[in-house]
């Protein structure tokens, strides 16, 4: 199972369903991945084609296997409003090393609300085994004995 960083790149969203009657959205994205919460900005009065261009980073471990964007609707006075939610599967970057910038669905109840572009690279960490390279540090094929 990979381990190390995972760079995600929230670009923009397309097509949202509008949130809020009376004036634009002002969407912003909750990034999930495993344990880990990340909160874009705010993308004031930019309605249902927003745009961040906002980079994060996530610590991959054991057992990641998918990255959620749940998008809402910052409104004031009253509970943020969900607009809808996309599940990125990290398999295909953990393979490739990086995706670019993907539509991927945004759904709320089953239904379709819409696209978020993202961006994924992952850099796995570094030798894991507490930084001994097993062909570094002796052992039977440096042996000067000969037999």
């Amino acid at each position: 199972m990979p381990h190390g960083t995972l760079e995600v790149v929230l670009v923009s969203a397309k097509g949202l369903e509008d949130a809020d009657f009376l004036n634009n959205m002002d969407p912003y994205v909750q990034l999930t991945c495993r344990t880990q919460d990340q909160k874009s900005s705010v993308a004031e009065g930019m309605g249902t084609t927003p745009e961040w261009n906002e980079t994060f980073i996530f610590t991959v471990s054991e057992g990641t296997t998918e990255l959620k964007a749940k998008i809402f609707d910052k409104d004031v006075g009253t509970e943020d409003d969900a607009v809808g939610e996309a599940t990125i599967p990290l398999e295909p970057v953990f393979v490739e090393g990086s995706i670019p910038p993907t539509a991927y669905n945004v759904v709320k109840d089953e239904e379709y609300k819409g696209e978020i572009w993202i961006a994924l690279s992952f850099k796995p960490s570094e030798n894991r085994s507490r930084g001994i390279n097993e062909e570094s540090y002796g052992g039977w094929k440096n042996s000067e004995a000969s037999y």
